[in-house]
């Protein structure tokens, strides 16, 4: 298999096909933090794209309680136990190797589900990615085990690069809003017999050729997220389509002039945890160095922003703002070495990403560039730190301007949020 570069591992990996750099790629970004567990996303996407006769269980976006919850169930679990099982403590990261843009969380020294996959020795022959098809049972619930905790994780003596972790809860769980990450190194494409899965060149978006797909089910088995699924009655494939008519800028109404709009579930987000773009990619794949564009700024300038198990090896590009309150080696398992720094950021944001984190949900129109202008200081605080230190945050009321793709102003928002004092003719006035 070809050798291509995967700068959430900090290395070279296998994988079927040489790289084929999208010119821009879609990509999101979610704060744990905020999100109340509404479901308004879920349906949202569920209203538009899978209501129909045999995609009663097909959820394209969800979102699950960790740890317990899962759709299907127990997806992550049981591919990391998996890939334990072909390289026995060995799924280790080295924080401190090489630490670069070519390789911001250090290295993953373990094996990804493609280089797992040359080791499989099973009676169904070989595979391409590591990976199973989950039972009807395990499709039937998305809500399973919904806000169930857990007691406070023990460390595990493996984990070898621990950070101060205060505050934490004993008692804890967080939501994990999901959908196709339509990463840059498919599991689903890598491992269709027909064919008939493809990235878009001009978005990245992860598509299935219905009129090709034979319904084998090798992409469910190699999706390590679980988001291509098999519908029965047309005996094929879907997932998430990225809302792509919508990234064309094609709707009449929130794009008069053509301009590329986020996704149904990203706009329908009541807790405002969400914020979907572009980033433009380079001939060699890399990412375009563009620290105005805020996705960019959040995943690669500020490394707020973390990617969802990288060591999985496709390069996922939908992104997390890690839940503050959960123990530090489940978040190190889950979003990778990285953890520490991300909340430290969030934890007390300085006057920059403090204005850029006001543009979640803000508008409808994707934000390909921000820009913010200096306001008055409004207020001091104290922040209690992750290693339970103080830091005084000074708040400033800046304003924050997100451009569409064309450079026309699509949001202005400032830090502090404005009151507004109904007249007293109004029944419910104050």
């Amino acid at each position: 298999m070809p050798d291509v570069h995967n700068w959430q591992l900090g290395r070279t990996m296998s994988y079927p096909f040489a790289a084929a750099p999208a010119k821009w790629q879609f990509a999101f970004v979610f704060n744990t933090n905020r999100c109340i567990n509404c479901q308004t996303c879920t349906m949202a996407c569920r209203s538009t794209w899978t209501f129909s006769k045999g995609q009663e269980n097909i959820w394209w976006n969800n979102v699950e309680t960790k740890p317990f919850g899962g759709y299907p169930q127990n997806w992550d679990s049981k591919l990391l136990a998996l890939l334990e099982e072909y390289n026995p403590g060995g799924q280790l990261w080295d924080p401190a190797a090489g630490k670069s843009p070519e390789a911001p969380y250090g290295r993953f020294e373990g094996k990804t589900i493609f280089e797992a996959a040359a080791s499989y020795a099973g009676t169904d022959g070989p595979k391409v990615a590591l990976g199973y098809i989950p039972t009807a049972e395990e499709w039937a619930a998305p809500n399973i085990f919904e806000d169930h905790a857990r007691p406070e994780a023990r460390p595990p003596s493996a984990v070898k690069h621990m950070v101060a972790a205060l505050p934490e809860h004993k008692v804890w769980f967080f939501y994990l809003a999901r959908l196709c990450n339509h990463c840059t190194y498919p599991g689903c494409l890598a491992a269709c017999p027909r064919q008939a899965i493809y990235k878009r060149p001009e978005d990245g978006v992860v598509l299935i050729d219905q009129s090709r797909c034979n319904g084998y089910q090798k992409c469910v088995e190699a999706c390590p997220y679980k988001k291509s699924i098999f519908r029965p009655n047309t005996g094929t494939s879907e997932k998430c389509v990225a809302c792509y008519p919508r990234l064309e800028g094609r709707d009449p109404e929130l794009s008069p002039n053509g301009e590329p709009c986020e996704t149904r579930c990203m706009t329908a987000c009541v807790g405002k945890i969400r914020m979907q773009g572009l980033v433009r990619i380079e001939e060699d794949g890399a990412w375009a160095k563009d620290p105005q564009n805020p996705i960019y700024y959040l995943v690669r300038e500020r490394q707020v922003a973390l990617p969802l198990y990288p060591q999985f090896g496709t390069e996922p590009n939908g992104f997390y703002i890690p839940p503050r309150w959960v123990p530090r080696p489940y978040l190190i398992q889950m979003f990778g070495p990285g953890v520490g720094h991300a909340i430290e950021q969030y934890s007390c944001p300085d006057r920059e990403l403090l204005a850029v984190l006001q543009l979640f949900r803000t508008a409808q129109q994707i934000i390909f560039r921000f820009e913010i202008q200096p306001g008055p200081k409004i207020a001091e605080i104290e922040v209690t730190m992750p290693d339970g230190s103080s830091r005084a945050q000074a708040i400033f009321n800046d304003t924050v301007i997100g451009y569409n793709k064309f450079d026309q102003e699509a949001v202005r928002i400032t830090i502090e949020e404005p009151i507004f004092e109904r007249p007293a003719i109004h029944a419910n006035s104050i």
